[in-house]
């Protein structure tokens, strides 16, 4: 039987998150509704995606009791809010990252997901790729002996992009671009915090961050270096480094579909689509579909691959580096 997929929001992510859907089997994925604030909005995404119903409130497509699972592809400051309606009307939740803007609401939206004895999982999509599998089983079968140091960036020029730039848009990097740097250093060296956290950064004229530079130091003097930036376009690549070898997470890291191993280049193949995408490799949120049905048949509320400890860990981290750096929400 079919996951049966409603959409919260007719942006352009959802666009290529139903675009993504398309490339796997329908008799595994189906989109049953779609809803946006703008009911015009939701019947051109459903007319264009071939959904069968539009609605023009999110709380109509909480109550539609064919609706399985929720992904939530809204800006930032609504994924809380939007999170809590749909679990408290027994929808599992696949939400975009950031889950929410700060630790206070993830942990709300966690519990509330296990008071409901629901699904719930923030869409770090990166840990869902082939390229990541194969990443991992690397990193276990001790190819690069002991990791010492990761190193990261994610740059790319979107200063004047609305949700990136305005605070009431819980904007600035760390939150859209950060978070794929945090949970890879994670993703080597565990969900528990590490030692000690030195941010510095340079604030917009709005008071969120349009760059910043991270550092991290972990137990067993294991460091992450890493920096986001929002007015020019970094390498985007990826170093994990031990001290038998290296392996390059080439470009874009967070969506990648070749590694560098000490052995050999590995390469991914992403299938073709039947439209065009708004962002590059989303064929790739194909993967954390199959995640999410995979959860969902075996009965889990959370997924293995991006755990609740992860997305609280990575809430705690945002929290930190905006701290440091003097970017405060209305949320917060």
């Amino acid at each position: 039987m079919a996951t049966r997929w409603g959409i919260a929001s007719a942006g352009k992510i959802s666009h290529d998150f139903v675009t993504a859907l398309g490339t796997l089997p329908p008799d595994e994925h189906h989109v049953v509704a779609v809803a946006a604030q703008e009911l015009d909005r939701a019947k051109a995404f459903a007319t264009e995606h071939n959904i069968p119903i539009a609605y023009g409130s999110y709380e109509e497509l909480a109550k539609n009791p064919d609706v399985e699972v929720v992904y939530i592809g809204a800006i930032n400051t609504l994924h809380l809010d939007i999170g809590k309606l749909m679990l408290s009307n027994g929808k599992h939740v696949l939400c975009e990252k950031p889950l929410t803007v700060n630790l206070k609401q993830t942990k709300e939206l966690i519990n509330l997901a296990k008071e409901k004895q629901l699904f719930l999982m923030e869409a770090v999509w990166s840990r869902c790729f082939p390229a990541y599998d194969a990443l991992k089983k690397e990193l276990e079968a001790g190819t690069l002996g002991e990791v010492l140091q990761v190193i990261a960036s994610f740059g790319v020029v979107i200063e004047d992009v609305e949700r990136f730039k305005l605070r009431e848009l819980n904007g600035g990097t760390i939150l859209d671009l950060g978070v794929y740097l945090l949970q890879l250093a994670q993703f080597v060296f565990g969900p528990s915090l590490p030692e000690s956290v030195v941010a510095q950064g340079v604030l917009n004229e709005n008071g969120v961050d349009s760059s910043t530079s991270i550092s991290l130091k972990y137990r067993g003097g294991k460091m992450v270096t890493a920096c986001t930036h929002a007015r020019v376009e970094l390498p985007n690549e990826a170093f994990i480094v031990g001290t038998k070898g290296t392996i390059k997470v080439l470009r874009p890291f967070w969506c990648p579909t070749s590694i560098i191993t000490p052995e050999k280049t590995k390469e991914f193949i992403l299938p073709t689509a039947s439209k065009p995408f708004n962002f590059t490799n989303s064929a790739g949120l194909r993967y954390e579909a199959v995640e999410v049905r995979r959860c969902l048949r075996q009965g889990l509320l959370e997924s293995p691959k991006v755990t609740h400890e992860d997305s609280l860990a990575l809430a705690q981290l945002e929290d930190e580096i905006r701290s440091q750096l003097g970017v405060k929400y209305e949320q917060d």
